[in-house]
């Protein structure tokens, strides 16, 4: 699937140092396939533990999605494809009906104020807790998140993980497929697969936490063969314009460890290049690194950088502005950005006049529940 610009030449948005008069190519309406996109912006997906305990979205969830949608997409946030996936307290799944039913509420308000969304699927792996989802997790090998884990109960030691047979696998990939078409089923315009950030489909792929030594696991064509099925069948079960994946070379959240991605990456995007997917989607997406310069090469279709903004730390005061349209310029198409989003449910339209951007609250980011620094952020005027 690719992506091009509507209404004319490059840069027609205003410019957030001056507030008017200057061009941004963020600004600017763009396809992606059959989506007509309002802007480049897309609110990238992030947990924010406000479903039900048994990850049916609450209806708070259609208010604070439909509060950011003039995004020119939304990817919601983390939702497991089956119930040994789950990663923490009160996040959403998408593996029943009552899940269908209140993502469903979700979509309808987002549509109804003019946004469209993707869902994320994501499977936790050895992020995961019996106190959670009353299941022991399963992961590629028997390797354990290294420390705690948050769980209703608080945090608690992290367990190790049963190693997944070839049974189990192929049982995982066809969750993923039936999660996707409950996600369409829900209203969604389609589906990104979560192969980033240490969870299930991350875990295959790094060395550290696969030590297979089937078909799955070894070689870097084995290490990749999990996300390449998962991908393929959820790609057969929706359309592969429905659907995204998502990539983090060498991100280390959830105590990842990579010392091959220069071998990996391309590798997959190789294998996964000729499906006619939605877009590629990259986490801290540098401009200047030769990986990126690779993977942008290398993918034919639309490609979604994440800017490599602080983290931890404060937010530049433009929210990522200039990071992103330096990736522009460096040839990704759409930008994804996420905090910004969480704390400004207007960002399109403040970065757009150079408005100030809301400080985010730290303190209610996970866990916390409520409206408090998830709904009640305000809007300009």
């Amino acid at each position: 699937m690719s992506i091009t610009t509507l209404g004319g030449t490059p840069g027609t948005g205003l410019d957030a140092r001056n507030g008017a008069g200057a061009r941004s190519p963020l600004f600017e309406p763009a396809r992606l396939g059959p989506l007509r996109l309002a802007n480049r912006l897309v609110m990238a997906p992030m947990t924010r533990n406000r479903a039900g305990a048994t990850g049916v979205p609450e209806p708070i969830m259609a208010t604070y999605y439909a509060q950011r949608a003039t995004a020119g997409l939304i990817i919601a946030e983390a939702t497991t494809p089956n119930a040994v996936g789950a990663t923490y307290p009160n996040i959403p799944a998408i593996h029943d009906d009552r899940h269908v039913a209140g993502w469903r509420r979700v979509t309808d308000a987002v549509r109804e104020a003019g946004g469209q969304m993707f869902l994320q699927l994501q499977h936790g792996g050895r992020v995961g807790h019996p106190e959670t989802s009353g299941i022991h997790p399963v992961a590629p090998s028997p390797v354990p998140l290294p420390g705690t884990i948050f769980t209703p109960s608080g945090h608690r030691e992290s367990v190790v993980p049963r190693e997944m047979t070839e049974k189990d696998i192929r049982a995982t990939v066809a969750d993923f497929a039936a999660a996707a078409r409950r996600a369409v089923d829900a209203g969604f315009a389609g589906v990104e697969v979560h192969s980033a950030n240490g969870y299930l489909l991350h875990q295959f792929l790094s060395s550290a936490t696969n030590r297979r030594t089937d078909g799955y696991g070894g070689t870097v064509d084995n290490r990749i063969r999990f996300t390449v099925e998962v991908v393929r069948a959820v790609a057969e079960a929706v359309g592969p314009e429905r659907v995204g994946v998502r990539l983090s070379p060498g991100v280390t959240a959830n105590a990842m460890e990579e010392d091959d991605v220069d071998a990996v990456y391309p590798a997959l995007v190789g294998a996964l290049r000729d499906l006619g997917l939605a877009y590629l989607h990259l986490v801290f997406a540098d401009p200047d690194a030769p990986l990126f310069r690779t993977l942008r090469a290398a993918w034919p279709g639309t490609l979604i950088a994440n800017p490599a903004l602080p983290w931890p730390g404060p937010l530049p005061a433009d929210g990522g502005r200039a990071a992103g349209e330096r990736l522009l310029a460096a040839g990704a198409d759409l930008i994804a950005l996420g905090r910004s989003f969480l704390a400004n449910p207007d960002l399109v339209a403040r970065l757009r006049t150079g408005a100030p951007l809301n400080p985010i609250r730290d303190a209610h980011l996970m866990y916390v529940g409520g409206e408090t620094g998830y709904t009640d952020y305000p809007a300009l005027g």
